[in-house]
């Protein structure tokens, strides 16, 4: 692993038939940071986050905890995966199953532990992404998007992952939810010592959540750095996407919101 990087892609190139997505694509996603992906509508932001769980294929080395995705023996894979949770698009829970069912779901693949282990990690962490017991037998239907989005990060988190996977985790969610997702996201980084990929086109997410933001345009990775760098990097995609948010994206603005998510989570 070069450095700290937990995910590194070197000359990482992709096709979908004669059409090509990424070209030499770079990066270094490091220990400990919240490293967020933003670019425009059908870019390929989330194909790259499928790159990175290793579910397309691509020409060039992908790394994840400094082993490469090609030649990995099945079983030491399937490790490896266990080191990571990820939060869809929607939530993507399982319809028919109930909110314990979904989050109960990986710890039961894994065949080892037996039923009140599970049920006692379940409610763990259910209580940890603030769901109370009395809604552990509704089906997804009955739960509102914010309900969903919060199921969805327990079951993402049931094997205790050290690098969690979020794309567009605030996508569908009124500014209130939206607000106390991304509230919930920082203080779970900071407890659990998460490191966290992100997929995002909210600005709002960016500023609270964001240490590094990588921008995807033109094929291409076109600037990585943190957010008040990143504004002002020369590009007609970059100018548009921060268009109204220059100011709340300087660093003064950024570091005074970190200190104020701080406090309120000490507080809570």
């Amino acid at each position: 692993m070069s450095g700290n990087c937990v995910i590194e892609l070197n000359g990482v190139w992709t096709r979908i038939g004669g059409n090509i997505i990424h070209r030499d694509i770079n990066l270094c996603v490091r220990s400990g940071e919240v490293f967020a992906v933003i670019g425009e509508s059908g870019g390929g932001k989330t194909m790259l986050l499928r790159l990175m769980l290793g579910l397309e294929p691509a020409q060039g080395t992908v790394r994840v905890f400094g082993r490469p995705f090609q030649g990995y023996p099945a079983e030491d894979s399937r490790r490896m995966r266990r080191r990571w949770g990820v939060l869809f698009q929607q939530g993507a829970l399982f319809s028919a199953l109930s909110v314990y069912d979904n989050v109960a779901l990986p710890l039961r693949e894994l065949h080892l532990l037996p039923e009140d282990v599970i049920r006692e990690l379940v409610m763990t962490k259910l209580a940890l992404v603030e769901i109370d017991a009395a809604s552990v037998d509704k089906l997804p239907s009955q739960l509102s998007g914010g309900m969903v989005k919060r199921v969805a990060l327990a079951r993402a988190l049931a094997l205790d992952p050290e690098l969690l996977f979020l794309d567009e985790p605030t996508a569908g969610l009124d500014p209130e939810r939206s607000a106390g997702f991304v509230k919930l996201v920082g203080r779970l980084r900071q407890e659990l010592r998460l490191t966290v990929v992100m997929v995002t086109h909210d600005v709002d997410t960016l500023i609270a959540l964001a240490d590094r933001v990588a921008v995807l345009a033109d094929q291409r990775l076109i600037t990585v750095g943190p957010l008040w760098e990143v504004v002002e990097f020369p590009h007609p995609f970059v100018y548009s996407f921060f268009l109204r948010h220059r100011r709340r994206s300087a660093q003064q603005s950024v570091d005074d919101l970190g200190r104020l998510l701080a406090q309120s989570q000490q507080a809570a």
